[in-house]
């Protein structure tokens, strides 16, 4: 008796489809992922409950939801204060964004008025540059390499 090809979590699993960055206000990140990073504007409804579901697609990755969410259920309360705190800290890490040109692509931003944490530096993957969004969340921007990347880069 034959038995059918046993199907593996790797090969059910397609992509990665949405993330979740936690925000202040959503609408405000709205449009600073809109207005300031170039993103479309995609799902916007208020559910059963008062939750708010928020999305915007980068357009040359519109398969990729980014859902702008504020901290809160079904996370426990405690935690929900961590985060926004967190928040409040800047503290929370959000997107990792690739760059055709970091130098320009700071320039631009540093002129809408984005806030860098650090500058292009070169990287052993590429040149890099940290940004907060307008809730205090990490960006990093990077212009990879096409070199491949060995952990004596990093010494």
């Amino acid at each position: 008796m034959r038995t059918a090809p046993r199907r593996s979590v790797r090969n059910m699993i397609t992509n990665i489809s949405i993330v979740s960055v936690f925000v202040k206000d959503v609408d405000e990140s709205k449009q600073f992922y809109t207005d300031v990073l170039g993103f479309d504007a995609k799902d916007d409804i208020t559910l059963a409950g008062g939750y708010r579901w928020c999305t915007v697609v980068h357009p040359n990755q519109p398969e990729l939801l980014v859902n702008l969410t504020i901290p809160g259920p079904p996370h426990p309360p405690e935690l929900v204060e961590a985060m926004k705190r967190a928040l409040d800290e800047g503290g929370m890490h959000g997107l990792g964004l690739n760059v055709d040109d970091c130098q320009a692509t700071f320039e631009e931003l540093s002129a809408k008025g984005v806030v860098f944490i650090q500058p292009p530096s070169q990287r052993p993957y590429g040149t890099e540059a940290l940004c907060r969004d307008n809730s205090g969340n990490w960006l990093v921007l990077v212009q990879p390499t096409d070199q491949p990347v060995t952990a004596s880069d990093f010494e």
